[in-house]
């Protein structure tokens, strides 16, 4: 009975609390409720560290290599597309970097930013694809706290950003993060290619700390909201989110730079010169 009472109010709660929600994604794909997002990434999270080593176990590694090739460019043009709309919806448009607020009104501009949110937010379950390529090729070693972490937070945290503030300064990190992207995937478009190809890539160290100042600018520009005036940013709630999310990376990517480049114990040899073969 206690449980039923328990159960009854949650429902209550989450029908309060979903009115809230932003009317123009009434009927988009995943954006009923969280739970098929959650179910997405527990299943995500269950193969990558259970069920796919186990699976994997007494088979022999896959050659993925041009399925690859074709992934990285393919998420390279996406990033490149979302940074385009993004800029175009509000960053190249109108938005000040400081106190921009949510445009709720159905204007081709708003909608323009609904879309592009919702297209960032899809890109992170693409993305998921990372890890599964990891498993696949018996690449247990690069499924690491920080890479799942990062690949499950980040779809799951979208949906609420999407789903209540599609726009304004919260989207600041997403179009940084679809630049970096292009970046990344450069870098394992090229790996993927083959070791011919492996003396293009000297720059994998710099590539860390393109992420590291990504996190930096990400705390910083969002830090603004405790320091700004009657800034009616919708949901208050979403900058703290982000910043404790920024530094938070920023710390555990620091953490990583420190091993992998100072003490040069989390990479293989190949990958300390700038080549990592595991790609």
């Amino acid at each position: 009975m206690a449980f039923s009472n328990l159960t009854s109010k949650a429902v209550l709660l989450y029908d309060e609390w979903i009115k809230d929600a932003d009317p123009r994604l009434e009927g988009w794909p995943l954006m009923s409720s969280p739970f098929p997002t959650t179910f997405i990434i527990g299943t995500y999270v269950y193969f990558v560290t259970s069920l796919g080593p186990k699976l994997m176990e007494n088979k022999k590694p896959f050659e993925l290599r041009q399925i690859m090739t074709f992934y990285n460019f393919s998420v390279v043009a996406l990033s490149l597309y979302m940074t385009y709309e993004f800029l175009m919806s509000g960053w190249a448009t109108g938005y000040s970097f400081r106190c921009d607020i949510v445009d709720y009104s159905r204007s081709p501009t708003a909608l323009r930013m609904v879309r592009t949110c919702w297209l960032y937010f899809f890109s992170k379950f693409i993305e998921l694809l990372d890890t599964i390529f990891f498993v696949l090729r018996k690449k247990n070693n690069q499924v690491t706290f920080l890479h799942v972490f990062h690949h499950s937070i980040m779809p799951w945290t979208w949906w609420f950003g999407v789903k209540f503030a599609a726009g304004g300064l919260g989207t600041f990190h997403a179009l940084l993060n679809c630049i970096v992207h292009v970046v990344m995937y450069t870098y394992y478009g090229i790996c993927s290619l083959g070791p011919a190809y492996h003396k293009y890539l000297w720059w994998k160290k710099y590539m860390t700390t393109i992420q590291l100042v990504q996190f930096i600018m990400v705390t910083v520009h969002i830090g603004q909201i405790y320091i700004m005036d009657d800034c009616p940013y919708q949901y208050p709630i979403f900058m703290f989110i982000i910043w404790l999310y920024g530094s938070m990376f920023l710390v555990l990517f620091l953490h990583f730079w420190y091993h992998a480049y100072t003490k040069g114990q989390r990479l293989p040899k190949t990958a300390r010169n700038g080549i990592n073969k595991d790609q």
